[in-house]
Order: C-alpha cells, then structure tokens, then sequence
C-alpha cells in the first residue's frame, strides 16, 4: 500500500505540482526522504515526527520512505511538512486515502502542530487551478493570498490538529470566502504640486510615465532629483488586476509579500543602494531567485547616484533593459524572470556635483569629471530614453507659496495615453503594452515621419551622432508625446521635443 497526497514547488515563479509518496515497510525506525529534497526538506523527518507526537497521535515505529516525484524538480523549503505528515497519517489508517483525493496540500509545520506560513502560495494555487484541483489546504496566515486565485476552494489550515479533524469529518474547517481587495493609494508618496520648480523635469517624467520610457537625471546635489524620482508612483496609471496579480507572484516567490497586503495594487518602486551585488540586482544564488529588477517588474526601478554602481553590476542591466526579461543560467538550468520595469536613475555631473553649476565652483580637476562620468558606459546610455537636467531650485520658486499641478491630474493625462497604446496593440496580439515596448516592425509602422520630420531627423542623426537604437528610441518617444497630445500623427513638434531628451554631447566628452 502507498500513500500519494498532491503538493507544489515553485520553480522559477511558476507552482510545479509534486507528488508526495509514501511508504511504510519492515525494517529501523526511521524516516528516509528521497526525490532531490534540499536541507529544509530533510529537516521535515523531525517536524513531522514531532508535530504528529504533540497532537496526541502515534507515529510508526517502522521504516518510513517519502518521496517526492517528479525527481528531477529540486524540492526546496519546508511546504512539504504538511502533505509529509497527512500522508504518514493515511498510512497508520488514522486517515481513509479518499479524504485527501482531489486536493492539494501545502504548509510547515511547527513542532507543536501549527502551520506556519509559506512562500509562493499564489502561484501554487494558481498551478493547482490550471491542474484541475478543486480544493486547496493552505497555511491560514495565507488563505487570503491564495483566494486571489478564482474558481477554487481555498481551506484555511492553522494546526495539524485543526487539519486531522476536518478530514476525519468531525469538524469541517470553513473555506476561505474569495477576495475582492478595494484599490487604495500609498499616501506616502510626495505629490508633485509639493515640489517646486522643476516644470521641465515634471514634463519629462509624465512623458516617461506615459510610454514607460527610461530616465536619466542629471545635477547638482539638492537640486531634487530624488525627490522627483519619488514621486513618479503617483502619477503612474494604476495597475490592472492582471498586472496586479503578476506582480503579486513575483512578491510571494520572493516571500516579500506585506502579511496584511494579498494584492499589490501600486506599482512598484525599488531603490536598491549602490553597494547591491549583481545578483541581488538581476537575481541569482545556487537556486535563483527573482532580483530588484524583477521585483520593479510593472513599476520602477530607480538608481540613484549612479556612477557609485559597479560597472558589472549596470552592465548586467543592459539585455533585461532590451528584452524585457532576465534568464538565469545554473548547471542545473536556466530560469526566467519578467523584467519590465521603468528605469529611472540620477548623477551628479562629477565628484564634487557641481560642474557647470552657475553659482558654485567644481573643484574636480577634468580628468576626474571625464573619468567619473565614463563609469556609465555608452551601450547603457543608449538605452536611456530621456536624458534631463536638473538645475538648482532659484529662491523665488522655494519661497513662493504657488502650488503646482497635482500628481492625480498628471495621472490622468498618463492613463489616457496608456489606454490609446492599449487599443494599438491588442488588435496584434503581440505581447506589448506601452511605446517602448515596440519592436523595429511596429516602430515602422507606427512612428510614421512626414517631409519635415524626416528632414529634422536626418539632420538630428548627424549634429548628435545618434546609433540605430537612439534612433529608434527616439520615434518611440516622439509617439508617446503625440499621444498625450491626442494626435494620431507625429508632427515636428512632438519630434523636436523628443530629440530635446537625447543628449546633447556624449558624457565624459
């Protein structure tokens, strides 16, 4: 006889259904776990005894094998521990097999029978949907988060204790009721009528905002470059409930998802300091997991101080930046992660932050401006979009008591561009979503130049030098200026605009 109760790993950010097998035999007491389990799976030999003992049940004293199929899955954490134990218990017949047939059993155990709680619950439930399960036992610190997960019966699982009455029939534990989360704002982020100044940065980041363009902010220090960069969540558009809920997995693989918070619905904004590794940037580790860039999967991802980064760690960036994702390649494999995130970044123009300041002298030499700036290669430079200055605030603007326009109306101008570039790609099918997400063929066919443009592009390529990327990143830009003009066409002036965003000579030059 053998035992089988359906369980779930995650690989990647995607739920893999595991199968739990069971076995008792002759032989030493002992609990033997095979199906390549890691160090927290071998631990579950002595939750599981323990926990079963200190509900006040017997554990077979008899030679036990759990294993845990496919065996080609690397098996990792402790969410075995529940399914280890209610197969154990089917086993000893404390528990009739068909109790646990359909189901899917997810949950570490405590010593004293609790269930705690356990990472990547919603892309186990949503496998678990895909799969045809019907019901679903998970640790009750996660039913919300797994009730996300429509059209499947979510079982709120506290003790081990809790879960043996239920399938014994003697008394049902009632299922989750499913969650309609209502939206709500992060009252923490600056609001730009807050911030003055700055108008012609403001512009850049709405037409960042607009087309998820990626930004780079040069000036002095204090000048509000964080600031700014801060208070780019507020007028993002909000997220859809599918965007919410992709960014949602990401979070709990990565087990950084608030306990109070089952839905992320603001988009997100991560700021990792210079000293980050490049794994902890792009993901990694013998097992890897999802990295800074793929936690601002959907949001942004802001560098500040820029050149402070290691030249490997902003090398990394370059292909996630192009392709919208990031693979990791282990001996074992590879695994990818989404990494369409909006970059926003921010410099000094040297060491010392003043050079070309008009008030304050740079007391960096011009080998010391030109080698600072040089730290942020070309090929990365190609891939920034806006290139904006940002000058020190004048007194008169400080003092003045004049509010500027409020980040919800800005919103609203962004969301009304995101909606036209909704309605271009959907009738294509092809996976995009905003302007800089288009290819060379959709840029061909959308960013159409009439004579004047055509004239002003060809002399903007020689005066400042652009490449085929810059070129193309260019149109992409002047097509998201016209759509928060309205305008089906791209006239001069959206052109003239967006070529004002390239810079005007190479950095270091």
């Amino acid at each position: 006889m053998l035992a089988q109760v359906s369980s779930c790993a995650v690989v990647g950010i995607e739920g893999v259904i595991v199968t739990v097998e069971v076995d008792i035999g002759q032989g030493l007491p002992g609990v033997t776990i095979v199906g390549l389990p890691d160090a927290a799976v071998q631990e579950s030999r002595e939750r599981v005894q323990a926990a079963i003992r200190n509900i006040g049940l017997p554990f077979p004293r008899k030679r036990i094998v759990v294993n845990l199929a496919p065996a080609s899955v690397r098996k990792e954490g402790p969410a075995y521990d529940l399914p280890i134990a209610v197969g154990v218990l089917v086993m000893s017949e404390l528990l009739h097999p068909d109790t646990v047939e359909g189901a899917l059993i997810i949950g570490e155990l405590s010593l004293d029978g609790s269930v705690r709680h356990t990472r990547g619950v919603l892309p186990m439930a949503a496998v678990a949907r895909a799969q045809g399960y019907k019901r679903i036992f998970v640790p009750a610190a996660d039913a919300i988060e797994a009730a996300l997960v429509p059209d499947l019966e979510i079982i709120p699982v506290a003790s081990l204790a809790e879960l043996f009455a239920h399938l014994c029939g003697e008394t049902p534990i009632a299922p989750q009721e499913p969650v309609i989360p209502e939206y709500h704002t992060d009252a923490s982020v600056t609001d730009f009528h807050d911030i003055r100044g700055q108008e012609h940065v403001k512009r850049a980041l709405e037409v960042a905002a607009a087309g998820n363009h990626n930004v780079l902010m040069i000036g002095p220090p204090g000048s509000g470059k964080t600031l700014l960069a801060r208070a780019l969540p507020g007028i993002l558009p909000r997220l859809t409930i599918d965007e919410s809920l992709d960014v949602t997995r990401i979070y709990s693989v990565a087990d950084q998802l608030p306990p109070d918070t089952p839905l992320i619905q603001m988009r997100p904004f991560r700021a990792p300091h210079h000293t980050i590794s490049h794994a902890g940037l792009v993901g990694g580790g013998n097992l890897p997991h999802p990295g800074e860039i793929s936690l601002a999967h959907r949001g942004v991802l802001f560098l500040d101080e820029l050149p402070e980064f290691g030249s490997r760690v902003l090398e990394v960036m370059r292909q996630p930046i192009e392709d919208k994702i990031v693979t990791i390649a282990r001996a074992q494999g590879s695994l990818t992660f989404p990494a369409n995130f909006m970059l926003v970044s921010a410099m000094n123009p040297c060491p010392c932050g003043y050079f070309g300041d008009p008030l304050r002298e740079c007391t960096c030499a011009p080998s010391t401006v030109t080698r600072y700036q040089k730290r942020i290669s070309g090929p990365l430079l190609d891939r920034i979009d806006i290139h904006i200055e940002v000058p020190r605030v004048e007194y008169e603007k400080l003092s003045s008591e004049r509010l500027g326009e409020p980040s919800a109306q800005v919103q609203g101008r962004v969301e009304v561009a995101r909606e036209i570039q909704r309605k271009r790609f959907e009738a294509d099918n092809n996976g995009l979503y905003t302007n800089a997400d288009m290819r060379p063929a959709e840029v061909r066919l959308f960013c159409q130049l009439d004579d004047t443009g055509r004239a002003l592009m060809k002399s903007a390529m020689n005066q400042l030098q652009l490449s085929a990327r810059a070129y193309h990143r260019t149109l992409k830009l002047a097509r998201t200026i016209a759509d928060l003009a309205g305008s089906e066409e791209i006239k001069t002036n959206h052109l003239a605009e967006a070529l004002q965003y390239r810079p005007k000579v190479l950095l270091g030059g």
